[in-house]
């Protein structure tokens, strides 16, 4: 009977595995460095940032009143607290799956190698590979967009780059089972990068109103139908993420300030720590559910909380030199890490992904088993230590019961009252290893060797514990180094400073290393500030992600705007166009933006705005706005006709949107004509031809711009704006406010 289930699981997996596609379905393309240069159908595209006031949009806004203003204020103020909701309960399915998966493996391994150890690695080795190989069939066959920790792909998305798919339902669904498999399969990896992009997909899932292809959407929900509403929701999400991962509410926010947006505003700030505060309550109320033993393995651990409070209470001034070390450390690992991922990276897209996706899954396969080799059989090479004595009261005892992961594991030891150091670090949850690491209640529980070898694995958590054991002195706290440590190589790999020391500080619970937090931080991350760049800027440029950085280009301040536009053609269309033209242009090029021109009747050209690509795409599928005269719509009854609404051009999130293969037009329809002026942008911003490259940057990147019209230097000038003309309050006309100038001769 048993032969028979085998040989029928045998079969289901060999069928399985030939159905994997051998090839990719949509190869990348990669250049000489390594870059992946997307094709047109999965490629990246910009966000438009900026509102287009066209005609049906001024139509509707005169249409809404105040009370409309106001629901819209408060629904954004209740998807906030949705977005919150949703990234705590998320976030808490991920911990208490990964803490039963891990607690029921290891209690299964621990009770089999009380009988054989070799059959205890065997097991420990299947039930990490299945949870692995579990997570990257889902990535590989059901949610690509949800590799790696998304956080690249989200701060392009704020930046203002879309990249398909990465915010859809089933990245969602991808990006949460992916955590729980490969966090739970033991490999070296973190969830709380996936859960930045989990709430970065709840908040965008919530902003459209649910997924239309699978039919979970809510019509009262679908008022943010622009861009820039979007982006501001889908910063709640990070952040939400962020305070979910870390249980660091405040530190969620300033993450969402410092490292992935590119645009803040006051209003946002608010909605941010709110979503963030909604988090950290959620977390808090399930975990105090959980601690009555109602989620099984879930206990304490899963969130991080490095409590160190009743640790180190102060330190001396000669111990700034070990702590400035450690900065100096941390900022050179972490520039080495970001160096050979990047190499790493660039050999596996350019030589190993290029084999299929079967590869793919035999590549993470293989490192799971050989993770689960290293870190069963590293402990087996370790000498067992004696047993500290057993005090409750501050949660020492020791050794530990077979298969309960916590402190002082007995591992391959030969008396009852001995247990593994390097086993401790192992076989626990990566939370439970570093609350071990870092907790004030372990003192010399871990020796040099064994924080060593660690450390050869896990390249780090342990570097400072391993240096403090040679600084003889009687204050010295290990889990204090422990904690530089780890700051030190985070500040040197991602170059986060404020949001990281704040975070570190709420997850430790104690203030008083603030000032070493923040030293050790400024020094590691100018030492990796002199080699490459952070980590999510080098991986957003491996993955073809084109960030704009906060600084312009030093050769930019040379350059001038005609200079940077002069290479590309500019395709116009005129006010009023024929159908087939329409196609021609939209299949001869790529271009996502076309200026619009009209003649006077003095022969003299205008330009009358912008028209965007996807908007024209609208037009031709909907067929309602085709005439049979070339002559201006508006030219007998001197008004618009209005037949669309604004939400109709929205794009969805994430999404191709329209394409032009998709719409079909007769040779009648082809022979029509299309006047554009109520649906261009009439006013796109403007710059001089010899204004500096610099200028234009700043401008394009504050105000989240996908387009500007470079012209040639204006012959007049029509008004002047001042600051007096922008103080307008409520009711009260423009002329009647005054500002008393400094000098007349200044505006």
């Amino acid at each position: 009977m048993l032969s028979n289930h085998l040989q029928n699981g045998i079969e289901t997996a060999k069928m399985v595995w030939s159905r994997l596609p051998n090839v990719e379905e949509a190869e990348l393309d990669l250049d000489p460095v390594g870059i992946s240069k997307k094709s047109d159908s999965s490629g990246v595209e910009s966000l438009d940032y900026e509102v287009i006031e066209n005609y049906a949009y001024r139509e509707e806004q005169e249409k809404r009143g105040k009370l409309f203003v106001g629901y819209q204020v408060v629904l954004k103020w209740f998807v906030a607290l949705l977005i919150g909701i949703g990234t705590g309960v998320a976030a808490i399915f991920i911990n208490i799956s990964v803490e039963n998966f891990a607690g029921w493996k290891f209690a299964l391994t621990f009770a089999i190698i009380q009988k054989s150890y070799f059959a205890g690695f065997i097991v420990y080795v299947l039930i990490n590979l299945a949870l692995v190989f579990s997570s990257v069939y889902i990535i590989t066959q059901f949610a690509p967009a949800a590799a790696g920790s998304g956080i690249p792909e989200i701060k392009g998305y704020l930046n203002g780059v879309d990249i398909h798919g990465i915010l859809l339902l089933r990245t969602l669904i991808g990006k949460i089972c992916g955590s729980i498999g490969s966090v739970g399969g033991g490999l070296a990896l973190g969830k709380e990068g996936p859960l930045v992009h989990t709430g970065a997909c709840i908040a965008s899932l919530l902003g459209q109103g649910g997924s239309t292809k699978y039919h979970l959407s809510s019509r009262w929900l679908q008022v943010f139908n622009n861009d820039r509403d979007r982006r501001d929701l889908v910063t709640c999400g990070c952040a939400a993420g962020v305070a979910a991962a870390f249980r660091a509410p405040v530190g969620g926010v300033l993450f969402a300030l410092e490292e992935v947006t590119s645009w803040w505003r006051s209003h946002l700030m608010w909605r941010v720590f709110f979503t963030s505060a909604v988090v950290a309550v959620v977390v808090r109320t399930a975990m105090a559910w959980c601690k009555s033993g109602k989620c099984g393995h879930f206990g304490a651990g899963g969130f991080i909380i490095w409590d160190i409070s009743d640790g180190q209470e102060d330190y001396s001034f000669a111990e700034l030199l070990p702590m400035a070390v450690i900065g100096v450390i941390g900022g050179l690992l972490g520039a080495l890490f970001n160096q050979l991922t990047r190499y790493i990276t660039y050999w596996r897209r350019n030589y190993l992904h290029k084999k299929g996706t079967r590869v793919r899954i035999i590549e993470v396969c293989l490192v799971s088993v050989i993770t689960s080799a290293i870190s069963f059989g590293l402990p087996l090479l370790r000498t067992c230590s004696p047993c500290p004595e057993s005090d409750p009261s501050l949660g020492i005892e020791c050794p530990n019961p077979p298969g309960a992961y916590g402190n002082y594991v007995n591992f391959y030891c030969r008396n009852e009252k001995e247990y593994n150091d390097l086993a401790t670090i192992f076989f626990n949850t990566q939370d439970d290893a570093i609350r071990n690491l870092f907790s004030a209640k372990t003192i010399h529980e871990f020796s040099a060797k064994s924080l060593l070898t660690f450390l050869a694995m896990f390249y780090t958590l342990a570097v400072a514990c391993f240096v403090v054991s040679f600084y003889k002195k009687l204050n010295i706290d290990e889990g204090t180094y422990a904690l530089l440590g780890a700051a030190s190589f985070l500040g040197g790999s991602m170059r986060m400073t404020v949001s990281l020391c704040v975070i570190m500080v709420e997850i430790t619970n104690n203030l008083k290393f603030l000032p070493l937090i923040m030293l050790v931080l400024l020094i590691s991350k100018a030492v990796g500030d002199a080699f490459n760049e952070g980590l999510y800027e080098d991986q957003a440029r491996l993955r073809g992600i084109p960030l704009l950085e906060s600084r312009p280009k030093y050769q930019m301040r040379n350059m001038m705007a005609k200079e940077a536009s002069g290479s590309r053609k500019v395709v116009s269309l005129p006010r009023v166009v024929k159908v087939a033209d329409v196609v021609s242009i939209l299949r001869s090029n790529e271009h996502n933006g076309f200026p619009v021109i009209d003649h006077l009747r003095s022969g003299e050209t205008v330009v009358m705005g912008l028209m965007l690509r996807s908007h024209l795409l609208v037009l031709l599928q909907s067929k309602v706005d085709f005439q049979h005269s070339p002559l201006p719509s508006d030219s007998r009854g001197g008004s618009f006709p209005v037949r669309h609404n604004n939400s109709e051009f929205v794009k969805p999130v994430s999404s191709k949107g329209i394409s032009l293969d998709d719409i079909h037009l007769s040779q009648d329809d082809l022979e029509m004509y299309i006047d554009l002026a109520s649906f261009l942008n009439p006013s796109p911003y403007i710059v001089p031809e010899d204004m500096s490259l610099t200028k234009v940057y700043n401008l394009f990147r504050q105000l989240g711009l996908r387009h500007i019209f470079v012209i040639p230097r204006p012959s007049r000038v029509v008004g002047l704006i001042t600051r007096k003309d922008l103080l307008i309050e409520d009711g009260e006309a423009s002329a009647t406010v005054e500002l008393e100038p400094t000098s007349r001769s200044r505006a």
